[in-house]
């Protein structure tokens, strides 16, 4: 994979004018970080990556967001990572200007650690498993992806607990990066037909 992809000069070049800086900002810090990181689009969004995804990074309407794919495992003495209570809006929140980011030394960090943990296998936490029928966790880069895709979302949104369940526990259960992402484009082009994950039995 290329360091540079041209993929996101074209992505941040479509993205809304207030976006821009912010997109090339980050891009900025994370290559400054390190220069083993390459560049991916996936899911129509532009990925960081070194032996798998480090980072990822997105623009919406009115905000951006930038992501770390194993936020929970980042050493974070400040508690600058926000948790997951608004996971959409990434690792920090709605990203409505450069001043919303931590410090570039503090980014640079998380990536040198995001990198490390890739180097040394680390995989990804999976979400807890509820104990109720509460509030189902689902994972931030597949809330990036539906983001993405307004019909699938929509579709998500409307389903029942169990059907979000299904699909949110076939996704983190796959065993490689390659399996997750194939099982989310299947994911996005099912939801966007209206389907359930089990419509194949139903």
């Amino acid at each position: 994979m290329e360091q540079y992809d041209n993929r996101i000069d074209a992505y941040i070049a479509k993205s809304a004018d207030f976006a821009k800086p912010i997109l090339e900002h980050i891009r900025k810090v994370v290559h400054e970080a390190s220069p083993l990181i390459t560049e991916n689009i996936k899911w129509g969004m532009p990925f960081f990556e070194y032996k798998g995804t480090v980072c990822q990074m997105a623009a919406f309407k009115q905000h951006c967001a930038f992501g770390f794919w194993k936020a929970s495992r980042l050493n974070d003495p400040d508690h600058l990572l926000n948790p997951g209570e608004e996971a959409s809006a990434g690792s920090f929140g709605r990203i409505n200007s450069i001043a919303d980011l931590p410090d570039s030394n503090i980014l640079k960090g998380f990536v040198l650690q995001g990198i490390q943990l890739n180097e040394s296998g680390v995989k990804n936490d999976k979400p807890k498993p509820q104990a109720e029928k509460k509030e189902l966790i689902v994972p931030e880069y597949f809330i990036y992806v539906l983001n993405e895709n307004p019909k699938a979302k929509e579709v998500f949104d409307k389903f029942s607990y169990s059907n979000k369940k299904d699909y949110v526990e076939w996704i983190i259960d796959a065993k490689s990066e390659t399996t997750r992402q194939k099982r989310i484009e299947t994911a996005i082009e099912w939801l966007t037909e209206g389907k359930s994950r089990m419509w194949k039995y139903q």
